[in-house]
């Protein structure tokens, strides 16, 4: 479906899927863009819900890092960084992760993240990514945030929905928070707030007409 065909039906976010590099605190890298050294980096096979192993190679193609991007189930993955057959884990998702925290038992490792410049040259590249954060102690190594980049889930419809079906759909949404709650914790997020997360997909007209009720008008106002 082309990209003037789809629209943002609203910004419900699923979950903010954050994106984090756990490293081997004695492996020699210091930045996601350390050349002085070369490493290994390993992601999670591709799939709908791996956004690391889809996005992890244009970051690194973007911030012109030559890493050699290894596939494979993370547990897979995490035995071959405590074999000191890798350096890295870069992932995307929830937080807490569990391969990370399943990690710090039995090896020690540090977090490695990208500094303002790269956070922007990321941005510009990837309008989608939004700053987000990893608050200090979601893992036991992490004993300060962790300033990172995040990616919020919206629901997508295309333009020519009816605006009626549209409105009740989001109305619906946002009106019956607490059913949702019951059924997800994620759904804790999912909050007409959160519409400031989106910063490049439309709204359609039916969504747009339900912010402005709620006195938070839509963007394409």
């Amino acid at each position: 479906m082309g990209w003037e065909e789809t629209c943002s039906l609203d910004a419900r976010d699923l979950s903010d899927v954050r994106y984090s590099i756990s490293i081997r605190s004695s492996a020699g890298v210091r930045d996601p863009v350390d050349r002085r050294t070369g490493w290994q980096a390993s992601r999670g096979r591709p799939a709908w819900w791996d956004l690391g192993g889809l996005f992890f190679p244009e970051f690194f193609n973007t911030l012109k890092v030559d890493a050699n991007l290894v596939f494979g189930e993370w547990a897979e993955l995490a035995a071959q960084v405590r074999e000191r057959t890798l350096d890295v884990l870069a992932v995307g998702a929830g937080v807490p992760f569990p391969s990370f925290i399943e990690l710090e038992a039995k090896e020690k490792v540090r977090y490695i993240a990208f500094d303002r410049d790269q956070i922007s040259s990321l941005r510009l590249a990837m309008p989608e990514l939004t700053p987000s954060r990893i608050p200090a102690g979601a893992y036991p190594s992490l004993l300060r945030p962790y300033e990172t980049l995040g990616l919020y889930n919206f629901a997508i419809a295309h333009a020519e929905l009816p605006d009626d079906l549209v409105y009740n759909v989001v109305r619906a949404v946002f009106e019956n928070h607490e059913e949702m709650l019951e059924a997800t914790a994620a759904a804790a997020a999912t909050v007409p707030a959160n519409l400031d997360r989106n910063s490049f997909l439309p709204l359609h007209p039916g969504a747009i007409r339900y912010y402005r009720q709620i006195g938070k008008a839509g963007q394409g106002d």
